[in-house]
């Protein structure tokens, strides 16, 4: 006979077969089998087993293997609500081709709708044994930790969306990074998260350590970057290893074709539909009248005319580079952000250039009106732009600026829901880098709600781009055409060169064709993604069935929208925002410093000088008195500068006209300093 003081002081400790069984996630007769064979602590209480949680909870960590973790703890996912539609079915597609024997699967979800929820998920039921993720920066690395660890309450994604029970997360799963562990503690755990260059660029410290078989499947997340060499050996060093690569975009960083089958791709259209991502409408500045010289002969296209010659490379390139069409874009971009800052939110823009110096010349169009603007260094190669561009994101997220410049692409994992307009002074020639620029503003402020007013973007740009035919070309990529598919994933357009961008290779100041000026009345508009009426329609049968309305009413509308959305949109374009003296000044001081400084640049590649050289001040031109031909260079500059414009005064006390008119004599001594030279180093 038990006594009754035994059974009390367990009470509160131990349970009965049918708790120990749910509390283990089994069957009562596979948790019997186990306690007569004695592999599970047990006690037996009169005729009935008791079982203590501590034991329990010490058992499970101790006896599954880990090989066997993915395989056999049970995960909520098919039937979960708290997934989003992407993440679930993205999870079976790829589980499905695992399944059959498939190696190497690719999976596309746009910017927003939930790819490290992918991979929180992927593993279970696929892996057989460990899991490497890898990221292809520190900052999307960091966010991954959050997401995979469990003894993070509020970001561990497996209980904030309710795919693990707590009581399967006593035994993991355990996630340990390359910076917090060794190799034993690797082999403890069951997810090994790095970044690539952390993980593949040195492959001694680390990736020659790992066995063949340590990892069963890889999960790469922006795997765009798959072209670099490193993520190559990483692949090579697991070759039986199931590889998930997961990106936003279909295109690799060197617009090679991605590696793998591809499973599952979630369309745009269907996540601005759910409200996943930012409803964005594309604006083109349409002038009825654009005059410009090439050659030094002035010709002047209608509205006709400049459609026709869009396409033409050196016409493209000619309306990106020059002011007056800078202008329209910067005036109808700030109008756009305008009407989204109506809801009081403080949305912010972001612009692309062509080159550092077409970068500043727009910084100075948006400061000039008002608008607090900054140049973001994509690829820097100094400490001290890594530490500017560090400035300028602080100033980003805090507020401080309403604009951005880009040059050449961000890195992933820059999220800042803010930025709501995208301005495009660059002719992109491929689909790639058009629609990685784009997805800087996808992401939406209010997360669940579609119709909310903060949940819509802008794209604005010039009609003399040729853009509107790369958003063509973005529709047939979302109607799922494989031809299309295959050739944008193997796109032809590689970043240009540094020298190209910084100018530092530059041979003159100015391009061939230069727009004067431009008459813009209006805009042409298009939506950037076209939900296909079925989807529309489905969607909104939905909706007023929730309302309690005949949701047969939906065929009705689409239809109506349909006939009333005949032929382009037209829309008015924006007034000339106007220019603060004070600022106009400002800028005008700093853009002539900047243009010295890039014509010393030129000067010295027209005759043949490195910047580092000692030839100028030490041979040709001694009375200069500097150290070396870059400083000697813009003295030069300086010095032919003052002799045309401000009658000996200091540049503090120049007007505005002043410091423009010195920025147009600039060409001309640039010449002339180039004759110069070119006579001292011929004496």
């Amino acid at each position: 006979m038990v006594s009754f003081a035994i059974v009390v002081g367990m009470a509160d400790s131990w349970i009965g077969t049918d708790e120990a069984a749910e509390y283990l996630g089994m069957g009562k007769t596979k948790l019997y089998e186990l306690t007569r064979e004695s592999r599970i602590p047990a006690k037996r209480v009169g005729k009935k087993w008791m079982y203590d949680r501590e034991e329990l909870a010490a058992w499970m960590q101790t006896s599954q293997r880990l090989e066997d973790f993915f395989q056999d703890t049970p995960a909520n996912i098919e039937a979960n609500p708290n997934l989003r539609e992407p993440q679930r079915d993205a999870y079976l597609q790829a589980a499905a081709y695992y399944q059959r024997g498939g190696q190497k699967a690719l999976i596309q979800l746009p910017v927003g709708c939930g790819k490290s929820g992918v991979a929180a998920i992927l593993p279970f039921g696929i892996a057989e044994g460990r899991v490497l993720v890898i990221a292809p920066n520190l900052t999307i690395k960091d966010e991954l930790y959050k997401a995979f660890d469990i003894t993070n309450k509020q970001k561990c994604f497996w209980r904030q969306r309710g795919v693990l029970e707590p009581r399967d997360m006593t035994s993991g799963p355990y996630v340990c990074t390359l910076d917090t562990g060794n190799l034993s503690v690797c082999e403890k755990s069951h997810i090994v998260l790095t970044n690539i260059q952390q993980f593949g660029t040195n492959a001694d410290k680390w990736l020659t350590k790992f066995p063949e078989d340590f990892f069963d499947l890889i999960i790469v997340d922006e795997a765009h970057h798959g072209a670099a060499a490193s993520w190559q050996r990483v692949f090579a060093r697991f070759p039986n290893a199931k590889v998930a690569n997961l990106t936003a975009t279909p295109f690799r960083s060197d617009r090679q074709e991605l590696e793998g089958e591809l499973v599952f791709r979630y369309p745009f259209k269907s996540a601005s539909i759910r409200g996943y991502v930012k409803k964005l409408k594309a604006s083109y500045a349409a002038p009825s009248e654009l005059t410009f010289t090439l050659k030094d002969e002035e010709r002047t296209f209608t509205l006709e005319e400049v459609l026709e010659m869009k396409d033409e490379v050196w016409f493209s390139r000619g309306v990106a580079l020059s002011e007056p069409c800078n202008v329209s874009i910067v005036d109808n971009s700030l109008e756009k952000l305008e009407q989204l800052r109506q809801t009081g939110t403080k949305h912010q823009l972001i612009a692309v250039a062509c080159s550092i110096n077409h970068a500043r010349q727009i910084r100075s169009l948006y400061q000039e009106r008002g608008y607090e603007t900054a140049i973001v260094h994509s690829s820097p190669d100094k400490e001290a732009d890594e530490k500017a561009n560090e400035e300028v994101m602080r100033d980003l997220y805090s507020g401080v600026l309403d604009c951005i410049v880009q040059v050449q692409m961000l890195g992933e994992g820059f999220d800042h829901p803010k930025l709501s307009v995208a301005a495009i002074f660059r002719p992109f020639r491929s689909l790639a880098p058009y629609i990685q620029f784009v997805g800087r503003i996808l992401r939406v402020v209010v997360q669940n709600d579609p119709t909310h007013p903060d949940n819509y973007g802008h794209i604005v740009t010039h009609v003399g781009m040729n853009l509107d035919e790369l958003l063509k070309r973005f529709k047939l990529f979302e109607n799922d055409d494989q031809k299309f598919w295959e050739e944008v994933t193997g796109g032809k357009e590689p970043d240009p060169p540094k020298e190209v961008l910084d100018g530092s290779a530059r041979m003159k100041l100015h391009e061939d064709m230069v727009v004067q000026s431009e008459i813009v009345e209006q805009l042409f508009e298009e939506d950037f993604a076209t939900a296909e009426d079925a989807d529309i329609q489905h969607d909104l049968e939905k909706k007023l069935e929730a309302l309690g309305l005949d949701p047969r009413l939906a065929q009705q509308v689409v239809k109506k929208s349909r006939s009333d959305a005949l032929g382009p949109a037209v829309a008015p374009a924006a007034q000339p925002f106007s220019k603060i003296p004070a600022k106009q000044w400002k800028e005008a001081k700093r853009r002539l410093d900047e243009e010295a400084r890039r014509t010393a640049k030129v000067l010295l590649n027209r005759v043949g000088l490195k910047p580092e050289g000692v030839e100028i001040p030490r041979k040709l031109k001694p009375e200069i008195g500097a150290i070396n031909n870059t400083i000697a260079a813009y003295m030069m500059v300086n010095q032919a500068i003052a002799k045309k414009v401000g009658d000996g005064r200091k540049r503090p006390e120049w007007s505005f006209e002043e410091f423009v008119a010195a920025t147009d004599e600039l060409p001309g001594i640039l010449n002339n300093l180039v004759r110069q030279l070119k006579r001292a180093q011929n004496a």
